[in-house]
């Protein structure tokens, strides 16, 4: 018998696709909690694709207040041309909310990227060199952290937009200040994975080869300490849309002729409420709830999947059931031996 060739024992290596986070979590997952993960995906590419398409989603501008028949009406109920209804300034409540999606996205994508870059660098810095720099940046991260979110996104979005409330000047001052906010906790989790990782013998050797600290940190460490941004990404982009919210709700946001905001409509659609006029509220609050609501089911899938305890459980819940299945189908493959040689036993007599 010819040997079979060592390349036929070793396993292949999943493809890249198979590799990509989401995808990688995806297939390992199960059950209810697939359910869950595949349920956060398809609402958070809705939210994606709805802001992308935006104008050519929205029936009208986001503030538009007429069209060829004339104004559009205040507080008009839903109908044919209006299928959410007017607001009380006029506009279409569907289009706004259309729109707002863009808003939201903008902002997440520039708050949580800018985030991102600065949390890896002085997290890297901060945990792989240590010394005075290190307690200098916990004491003033940790000073951060302690302050109410909500709260320092007020101070510095009036600091930042001074009072404008351009486009793009809006949607710049609320991503800045939700990213000093979220700055903190991605320099945390960087920092404690690079002392971790800077242990490590790999680590050692690329230090004993003369291997530079830039090279080291970027190329060694970096690689090795990024695998836990994926969930904190998810987490914080559910976030950034509440605090974009609450910024507008407050008053802080973006005003109605720069961009469309869910927060700041449902601050004008507060003296609706009282008057039964139903639709200004809550249209841009369900907006709210689904888009935080996917983010958030994605977050939190990934986060569990990311667990080696609940990995391990899963794993021997999968080998018990195999087990049991194999051990039935075994079971009712094998022939029924004593019966046999009872029947034998009979014939002989």
């Amino acid at each position: 018998m010819k040997p079979e060739p060592l390349s036929a024992a070793v396993p292949e290596k999943p493809d890249l696709w198979h590799r990509i986070p989401v995808i990688k979590q995806l297939r390992q997952s199960s059950g209810l909690q697939r359910g869950m993960l595949v349920a956060g995906l398809v609402i958070t590419a809705l939210f994606v694709l709805t802001s992308i398409f935006a104008p050519l989603l929205a029936p009208y501008g986001f503030a538009q207040l007429r069209d060829a028949d004339g104004p559009f009406g205040a507080q008009q109920p839903p109908s044919a041309a209006h299928l959410m209804g007017t607001t009380v300034g006029g506009y279409d409540v569907l289009s706004r909310v259309i729109w707002g999606a863009q808003t939201a996205l903008l902002v997440i994508i520039m708050a949580v990227v800018f985030s991102i870059v600065i949390g890896i660098l002085l997290g890297l810095v901060s945990g792989y060199i240590g010394g005075w720099l290190d307690r200098v940046l916990v004491v003033i991260g940790d000073a951060i952290y302690a302050f109410p979110s909500l709260l320092l996104a007020i101070v510095l979005s009036i600091v930042i937009s001074g009072g404008q409330s351009s486009l793009w000047g809006g949607i710049t001052a609320a991503a800045l200040s939700i990213t000093v906010i979220y700055i903190p906790q991605y320099y945390r989790v960087i920092r404690a994975e690079t002392m971790r990782i800077k242990a490590e013998p790999y680590v050692e050797s690329a230090r004993m080869l003369g291997a530079s600290v830039p090279r080291i940190m970027f190329r060694h460490v970096l690689r090795n300490a990024t695998r836990t941004l994926p969930v904190l990404f998810t987490l914080n982009s559910s976030e950034a849309i509440l605090t974009l919210a609450g910024l507008g709700f407050l008053g802080f946001g973006i005003e109605p002729t720069a961009a469309a905001e869910w927060g700041y409509d449902l601050n004008k659609a507060l003296s609706d409420v009282t008057s039964g006029i139903w639709w200004t509220a809550l249209y841009p609050g369900l907006a709210i709830v689904i888009s935080v609501l996917g983010i958030t089911l994605v977050g939190e899938s990934l986060n569990d999947l990311s667990d080696p305890r609940l990995r391990g459980r899963r794993a021997s819940r999968r080998s018990r059931r195999h087990d049991r299945s194999a051990a039935a189908v075994s079971a009712s493959a094998t022939p029924a031996a004593p019966a046999t040689t009872a029947h034998s036993e009979e014939a002989g007599a």
